[in-house]
């Protein structure tokens, strides 16, 4: 359960946290981890590994990188790997039916640096190997992020897309000039969770989701709606409010 830190705590956390969702392959997570480390980040988590954890062969491929896999956090379902971060980016390979913000690696890094400056706490998703991320990943995320590569052959392994993730934060560590941006007082991603959970409940309540075939679409829709606004705390009281003001409309009638 997400609980309050003080600012100096969660600075702790800067760095994006690098979470690897349904991984298969144990070297996949160790050259992930190597590609982290050499280039500074430690924060890893992994969702429902495959073969399970720990994995011998993912110690061997991490090499020096190990340090990563001493300290990575593993859960079970990608709800319980996001619950206390305040933003999340998601990287896809391929044009996705939702509709949300996609923005190159060089300006998710930017921007992820800048919030880390807040002390907010930012992931970033990537898929298994085999497919990528669904559609009910992608729809907790904030924005996507998209890896220019060769049109003519567009396949980067799990290890090489963090390993270009992890090189980018560094660059722009180095990078002397300072990323100035306008932040208000955002929502975090568990806030959004609740709103979005209770909305759920209401419309689910209400016969919202009909018909049934259609059901999980929509609610992929709807939490997909929520992440990419940029909602601040006073903008999820509000959405609170009206929800609260329709069901007293309701219970009059």
């Amino acid at each position: 359960m997400k609980t309050n830190q003080s600012l100096a705590e969660r600075t702790n956390h800067r760095q994006p946290i690098i979470i690897l969702v349904d991984p298969q392959l144990g070297e996949n997570i160790g050259s992930a981890a190597r590609g982290m480390w050499n280039f500074g980040l430690k924060y890893l988590r992994l969702v429902n590994p495959r073969d399970g954890w720990p994995n011998s062969k993912a110690t061997a491929l991490a090499s020096g990188g190990g340090v990563v896999l001493d300290n990575v956090k593993v859960y079970s379902k990608l709800e319980e790997a996001v619950e206390d971060l305040d933003y999340i980016f998601a990287t896809t390979a391929r044009h996705r039916d939702l509709d949300k913000e996609v923005i190159s690696l060089e300006h998710a890094i930017k921007r992820a640096h800048s919030k880390g400056k807040l002390g907010l706490k930012v992931g970033v998703l990537f898929g298994p190997e085999r497919a990528g991320l669904e559609n009910k990943h992608i729809a907790i995320a904030n924005s996507l992020i998209s890896i220019p590569v060769n049109p003519e052959y567009g396949s980067l392994n799990l290890g090489q897309s963090v390993l270009l993730t992890s090189y980018e934060w560094t660059k722009n560590n180095l990078n002397k000039e300072e990323v100035k941006t306008f932040e208000h007082e955002g929502a975090s991603h568990n806030e959004i969770q609740k709103l979005y959970e209770h909305y759920l409940e209401r419309l689910d309540e209400s016969g919202f989701f009909f018909p049934l075939t259609k059901a999980e679409p929509m609610k992929i829709n709807l939490r997909n709606m929520f992440s990419r606004l940029p909602l601040t705390k006073a903008d999820v009281k509000i959405f609170y409010g009206i929800l609260r003001q329709f069901v007293k409309w309701k219970n009059k009638m």
